[in-house]
């Protein structure tokens, strides 16, 4: 199953909800992304389907190790660039923004060698 961005959206804000506060449900995810909850459970169903999360017995979201996977890369992603667009002097917000697309947007080869200069640099 090939990953469209909106669902890449719903792993990455699964693993964030996670790191917040440990068991994440389908409200939660809602609430966190401001979509309807029928919205959330045809993306969830759809990411289940494509073996990227299961729901256990108390209805909590659980990213399988191919969704983790997919989900730490869009967040190290995120956070990179986010972090490079404040450092070169865009505001927090522009900086959100603008780092949420890039991350879909770029390839794993460009996004590496990117992280390396900037390795080198600092």
């Amino acid at each position: 199953m090939t990953l469209g961005k909106s669902s890449e959206d719903y792993l990455e804000a699964i693993l964030i909800l996670h790191q917040k506060g440990g068991s994440v449900r389908s409200v939660d995810l809602a609430g966190y992304m401001g979509y309807s909850r029928p919205s959330v459970s045809h993306a969830v169903k759809n990411l289940r389907t494509g073996g990227f999360l299961v729901v256990d017995e108390n209805g909590c979201l659980c990213l399988t190790e191919q969704g983790q996977t997919v989900a730490e890369k869009l967040y190290e992603r995120h956070q990179f660039f986010r972090e490079q667009l404040i450092a070169a002097g865009v505001d927090q917000e522009t900086a959100e923004q603008d780092a949420h697309q890039i991350e879909h947007a770029i390839s794993d080869i460009s996004f590496q060698k990117l992280k390396q200069k900037a390795q080198q640099a600092g």
